[in-house]
């Protein structure tokens, strides 16, 4: 049986470790990541450290200390809901060959627990219709409609 270590960073590590450990490659599972530099990386880590009360980024890693499984809640200032706090829950990935063990499931539990540790009144997500069965067993429930508008490129203009 593989043992797994589970690790929030708030931010605390090294972004090195990060990079690394398997982060970039286990959340290529999820969605197109890139090949940022390293300057890059540290640019984006530093500024989420920064704001260590908005980014909970957690990590599982295998008994190697590979990064096999990642999720983050990003805590939202509201004014409604008398200044309340709102966790979303952003960016599940486990990799492939780990898929299976309830790794997912952890990752969300987790979050969630965060979530409402740091005050949030509610933790939400998007996800597609496919995964909305393992949300639904992970304790969250459809509450909406999400809508997208893309853009043809990322850049800052202002």
């Amino acid at each position: 049986m593989t043992s797994f270590k589970t690790y929030v960073y708030l931010p605390s590590v090294a972004n090195s470790v990060l990079l690394l450990s398997g982060f970039l490659d286990t959340l290529r599972v999820l969605t197109a990541v890139g090949e940022p530099t390293l300057s890059e990386f540290n640019a984006r880590y530093d500024f989420m450290y920064s704001r260590n009360d908005t980014y909970y980024i957690l990590v599982i890693c295998d008994g190697s200390g590979t990064i096999v499984g990642t999720g983050a809640v990003i805590v939202e200032r509201k004014f409604i809901h008398n200044m309340g706090l709102v966790g979303h829950i952003e960016d599940i990935a486990v990799a492939k060959n780990q898929q299976g063990k309830k790794l997912g499931l952890r990752i969300i539990q987790a979050l969630d627990y965060v979530a409402e540790n740091v005050g949030c009144y509610k933790c939400i997500l998007d996800c597609s219709e496919a995964n909305e069965g393992f949300y639904v067993k992970c304790g969250f429930k459809r509450a909406g409609l999400e809508m997208a508008h893309y853009y043809e490129t990322a850049a800052p203009k202002i």
